[in-house]
């Protein structure tokens, strides 16, 4: 089994930055390529990024003019990016290099899969962290894991060599017994907690206490469990519950992903939430009155940028 040694991550978003400087106090940054188009570069150097108040020192490289492969290349760009990034990141792609993508979602990894070959993935969830950006600094209470698996029937050589490289650096991850439902439950979480957070424009404060935020929230929850049943997926109100205990002790002034898209006038991750609930439902005539009522009110939202 071979030995992950170098790593490449492409995005510095909140996430980005969190495993970018993770991982290079753990192996030094000769070893871990922080990935960007020359612009991108230089406006990090001249600004710097920091990370829980700590200035990071990040070893930058532009990945159209690598000649090295690296051993494990980390995808946390926005999914709108993601084939471009895919695109510019090929050259370091090798015979043994391990593809993972800590994007939100259920569609990342078919999108990586056609670019680099379905037996290089391992699948993965970023769970259980608070994380922001603001500008140029990233913050990060709790930290979280990675939850990483292979779909049944794959090879798992990838997936023991990544866990042996985590067990080296003392990496937080778990192993779910089916990735590919707890990828699913992950979206079930995303989708009501995020999308919420921004309609609402508040932070997880709003979704921990009684009121129009918190039951928006579970009902967008239990139409994702009504379109992942009719998917063949076997989500119940358990992982509603599990996902709002999480959600629960989080601190109140953090913020989902979406609520900073929202305050900083990106374009946000509806596609992926709402988007897709909203198209598997027609698929099987199944009602999702509350991701619709998001989906339309997060497209108003975002028109009037």
């Amino acid at each position: 089994m071979k030995k992950i040694k170098t790593v490449g991550i492409i995005g510095l978003g909140a996430l980005g930055i969190l495993y970018a400087d993770t991982l290079t106090r753990a192996l030094g940054k000769e070893h871990v390529l922080v990935l960007a188009d020359e612009g991108r570069i230089a406006r990090y150097q001249r600004e710097g990024i920091y990370f829980n108040g700590e200035a990071c020192d990040f070893h930058y490289a532009d990945p159209t003019k690598e000649t090295r492969c690296v051993d494990l290349l980390l995808f946390a760009t926005k999914f709108g990016g993601l084939q471009d990034a895919a695109r510019e990141c090929a050259p370091l792609v090798g015979e043994d290099t391990i593809v993972v993508s800590i994007l939100n979602g259920i569609l990342s990894e078919q999108v990586l899969s056609e670019a680099f070959g379905a037996e290089k993935l391992v699948w993965c969830v970023a769970q259980k962290m608070s994380a922001k950006k603001e500008g140029n600094q990233a913050f990060a209470s709790p930290k979280g894991e990675l939850a990483i698996g292979v779909p049944s029937g794959q090879d798992e050589g990838n997936l023991h060599a990544l866990t042996a490289f985590f067990d080296s650096i003392s990496f937080p991850y778990s192993l779910p017994e089916d990735i590919r439902v707890h990828k699913w439950s992950k979206l079930l979480c995303n989708t009501g907690c995020n999308q919420t957070a921004m309609v609402f424009e508040g932070g997880y404060g709003i979704l921990k206490r009684p009121g129009k935020p918190r039951d928006t929230m579970l009902g967008a929850m239990r139409e994702v469990v009504a379109v992942a049943n009719a998917e063949g997926v076997p989500l119940s109100e358990a992982d509603v519950k599990n996902w709002v205990a999480i959600i629960d002790t989080f601190p109140s002034d953090g913020e989902p992903s979406m609520r900073q898209d929202g305050k900083a006038h990106r374009k946000s991750e509806v596609e992926l939430f709402a988007g897709t609930i909203r198209r598997l439902a027609r698929k099987h005539n199944i009602p999702v009155p509350v991701n619709d009522w998001l989906f339309q009110r997060i497209a108003e939202m975002e028109r009037a940028y």
